[in-house]
């Protein structure tokens, strides 16, 4: 029978178990610079080893392929169907299929914030740059951003080389409590849901929010 991974190697293994023991031994929220770094670089050197471990079983598959196996690599290259375009009735345009595509993800009518007086908490401590970076931590670099386009890496970036800067957008909004309605503007991604018998019908979509990541970071740092 066919292995579920035939580009796995021995060397792989190997490298497996520091990786496995650098995560386990370096949380979310431990502050332990030795300890991050460790696991920073068990994890490169563990992705980059399996990645170069497709890239030559790829190689090598195609340098060895067969009459009966070239539709397999021709398979592999086109990589799975384009996704179904939304075909909602009466729809004729991009903007025709916005609403009922929103209507059936957030039904209900949107929240009208009433205005108020902002005051700020009692004794807000002041943000230090460790609580951000703890935030960030939870951060994956390869999420999505949404209308800001900021990568969470460049955030990672800034508070490490000029911490103020952010420190300065953050602390007023959070002695305040307010995240204003600017930063909860997401994008919408549309996606078709496999095996579904036609796609004539919202149902047969979903949505993928990609928020602000800067608003990810104002929700997720803690006082």
């Amino acid at each position: 029978m066919n292995r579920s991974k035939p580009w796995w190697s021995p060397s792989l293994s190997v490298l497996r178990k520091p990786y496995n023991y650098a995560v386990r031994s370096s949380p979310e929220d431990c502050f332990d610079a030795s300890l991050l770094a460790s696991a920073r670089a068990a994890r490169s050197e563990y992705f980059k080893a399996i990645k170069k471990a497709k890239r030559d079983h790829w190689s090598s598959f195609l340098g060895t392929a067969t009459p009966q196996t070239v539709w397999t690599a021709k398979r592999f290259g086109i990589g799975h169907p384009p996704p179904h375009f939304p075909e909602l009735p009466g729809a004729s345009t991009l903007l025709d299929l916005n609403k009922p595509l929103l209507d059936h993800v957030f039904p209900g009518s949107p929240v009208t914030p009433t205005s108020s007086i902002l005051l700020p908490f009692k004794n807000c401590a002041a943000l230090v740059a460790a609580e951000v970076e703890r935030a960030l931590t939870r951060s994956s670099l390869s999420l999505a951003p949404g209308p800001d386009t900021i990568l969470n890496s460049v955030w990672k970036r800034i508070i490490k080389s000029t911490p103020p800067l952010i420190l300065e957008l953050l602390s007023p909004l959070g002695c305040y409590g307010l995240h204003p309605l600017g930063l909860k503007k997401a994008n919408g991604i549309v996606l078709d849901k496999p095996g579904k018998p036609a796609y004539n019908s919202p149902s047969s979509f979903r949505v993928i929010i990609l928020l602000w990541t800067f608003s990810k970071i104002l929700a997720s740092v803690r006082y």
